[in-house]
């Protein structure tokens, strides 16, 4: 089980699955979020997660073009996770979760990025991960 949340610890996030893949992701709307040059995300069935607190959610169309919401801490303003919501306004099965929110090291240790995403927007002086796929828009594994 992977256990993690916020700064201030109101948002707790705790995942029992393990993650469908994984992924830096180096489009604008990543880089605003985080206020770093790209972001790691870990891709996880909603199902598989519970989240404690009361995250505050802030939607937009992203970078791909989907309908998102994007999930925060309303106190300490840390980025947790993101879910596509479908057209008809239900949010997706998958959510994204920003890896650095869960409190074991050796998780992110673990998981090498596998694919690195918007990789059209990376900036010039940071190298792509060796081994993980090179894609220049949104990455589209076969869940």
């Amino acid at each position: 089980m992977a256990v993690g949340g916020c700064f201030c610890g109101k948002v707790r996030i705790e995942y029992t699955g393990q993650p469908l893949t994984s992924a830096l992701c180096h489009c604008h709307d990543c880089r605003k979020l985080t206020g770093s040059p790209y972001t790691y995300n870990f891709v996880v069935k909603s199902e598989d997660l519970e989240i404690s607190g009361s995250p505050k959610e802030v939607a937009k169309t992203s970078d791909s073009g989907n309908y998102i919401k994007n999930y925060f801490c309303s106190d300490c303003g840390t980025p947790l996770f993101g879910r596509k919501i479908k057209s008809h306004g239900e949010p997706d099965e998958i959510t994204i979760v920003r890896a650095g929110i869960f409190d074991d090291i050796g998780i992110l240790n673990e998981r090498k990025p596998e694919a690195e995403i918007y990789t059209d927007r990376r900036l010039v002086w940071i190298s792509p991960i060796e081994g993980a796929a090179q894609v220049s828009g949104m990455y589209s594994q076969p869940l």
